[in-house]
């Protein structure tokens, strides 16, 4: 493990103590009389930072990979439409949910899966028959992201009250508040897959910085590569939507932030994001729960916004003289 990786590790850990003892009710580890302090520590608190680990790793991750794919510095895991068609679903079961179609507990969570697998599958339909076609790639992305858009403003639009509409409404803006260990065992494995999938692309990523041309002498499959990245991006993006909502700009803010202490390959940076993107949520949604708002609890996907925005715009800024550090 390198340094930088043990350093993120020690940065999540302690990040990740604190979120269970932050709150708008404080636990003080040398004196937990606080009523209830066991219940709130195993069943809201640790679930909930847990789930922002695999949310935040998963999503960390996959903008690494995915700006080494595209070699595009602003490439970002909602690109793809593989978020925007995981939300889809998720608005869908709760527009159905609001017509009086029984739909159980886990409708959302799994709409939203169908929704990211449907996005992966008619990707790799599109683009998956071009050997390396990076661009094809990317336009696929962006008009099933296009499409998807379309049709949850439809849905929204076709609300039948109020209060379906605020329930779709607040869906969406992304949060951890209200989940549970059920969200966590759903996440785990997706966000597993999807990493393992990063790691296994990793070297491939290494030799296609050197160009598509260069990369296929030195044995790279583009097929493989591409169904690898289309694995892990709907795994990991698909899995944080189904059970967090869209929570957007980690994929672009994390790997841009830890790039300039790697050797700027691929295989250096997806763990390194991984943990940074982890450590980014945990400490994230600390904050969004000790803030003093009179409104309730500031949502993550929110908060997240008005952070990753400027930097985005700080990038583009960077890039008027073709300059990408």
């Amino acid at each position: 493990m390198t340094r930088l990786n043990l350093r993120l590790v020690g940065a999540l850990a302690l990040a990740f103590v604190a979120s269970l003892l932050a709150g708008r009710v404080w636990i003080d580890p040398f004196h937990p009389d606080v009523p209830g302090a066991g219940l709130i520590l195993m069943q809201l608190r640790l679930p909930r930072s847990v789930l922002a680990v695999l949310v935040g790793g998963g999503l960390g991750a996959a903008g690494a990979a995915m700006q080494a794919y595209l070699r595009n510095p602003l490439a970002d895991p909602g690109l793809f439409g593989i978020a925007p068609s995981a939300a889809l679903g998720a608005v869908l079961s709760i527009w159905l949910g609001s017509y009086g179609v029984s739909l159980g507990p886990w409708a959302l969570p799994v709409f939203a899966l169908v929704g990211a697998g449907g996005a992966m599958a008619l990707l790799g339909l599109i683009a998956g028959r071009s050997a390396g076609g990076v661009a094809l790639f990317t336009l696929a992305g962006m008009m099933i992201a296009s499409l998807s858009g379309a049709l949850m403003s439809l849905a929204i639009s076709l609300s039948p009250s109020p209060f379906a509409l605020s329930e779709i409404v607040t869906w969406l803006m992304g949060a951890l508040a209200d989940r549970s260990w059920h969200e966590v065992w759903m996440a785990a494995p997706l966000m597993l897959v999807g990493l393992g999938a990063f790691v296994v692309a990793a070297r491939s990523l290494d030799a296609l910085t050197l160009g598509e041309a260069a990369a296929r002498s030195l044995g790279v499959d583009p097929r493989r590569l591409q169904a690898l990245l289309i694995l892990g991006v709907g795994c990991t993006v698909g899995g944080s939507v189904a059970v967090a909502g869209i929570i957007g700009f980690v994929g672009l803010v994390v790997p841009h932030l830890l790039r300039p202490f790697t050797d700027r390959r691929p295989s250096s940076l997806i763990v390194p994001s991984a943990l940074g993107g982890a450590l980014l949520l945990v400490v994230g949604d600390s904050v969004c729960r000790i803030l003093p708002l009179t409104g309730g609890e500031l949502r993550l996907g929110i908060a997240l916004s008005l952070l990753g925005a400027p930097f985005f715009l700080a990038l583009l800024w960077r890039m008027r003289d073709g300059v990408w550090r």
